[in-house]
């Protein structure tokens, strides 16, 4: 699950689902709170039920086939760390958030931050990822949003590479 950071320019797989960072872009993100917020958005549908989709986006050993081979840990309680480790292109990465929403089968939503990023790990520099899931007949809608995209290029960016996680969600859960 996962950054702005080189979405990560490349620097990790999480990052690789989230968001690009570039040079100003701290600036620029302040900017883009005080304006609109640019929110990278995307969608897959799974033939399977939402059961079985709410276990692989909650299940470590899960996550690790579809998500870059990141290994996350978390409790998955509301107000509770999550955490996304791993090495990427020789690299070793831990990023880091918090569960800020979870309703079983329906709905969960994080904050990410990659120190990957190069910014400081500060508020504005974190990203909120929410991930919704709803009945579609015998397959399940999965949307997903990430909040705090600093510019047009970084939102179209995250976008690509959270289709592509949501491609391989799907791909696993398809066989």
């Amino acid at each position: 699950m996962l950054a702005r950071h080189s979405v990560y320019p490349c620097r990790c797989p999480l990052s690789q689902t989230v968001g690009r960072r570039n040079p100003g872009a701290q600036a620029n993100r302040k900017d883009s709170r005080m304006n609109q917020n640019l929110i990278a958005k995307t969608s897959i549908s799974v033939n399977a039920p939402s059961t079985k989709v709410w276990n692989a986006l909650v299940n470590p050993e899960a996550i690790k086939q579809y998500m870059f081979g990141t290994n996350v840990v978390s409790d998955w309680k509301v107000g509770k760390p999550i955490v996304w480790k791993g090495e990427w292109q020789g690299k070793s990465y831990e990023d880091k958030g918090v569960i800020l929403r979870l309703l079983p089968q329906r709905t969960i939503q994080y904050s990410h931050f990659s120190p990957l990023s190069g910014l400081p790990d500060k508020p504005e520099n974190y990203h909120t990822v929410t991930i919704e899931l709803s009945n579609d007949g015998a397959q399940t809608l999965v949307s997903l949003s990430q909040d705090n995209n600093s510019t047009e290029q970084e939102r179209e960016h995250s976008e690509s590479n959270w289709g592509m996680m949501l491609a391989s969600l799907k791909k696993y859960l398809e066989g």
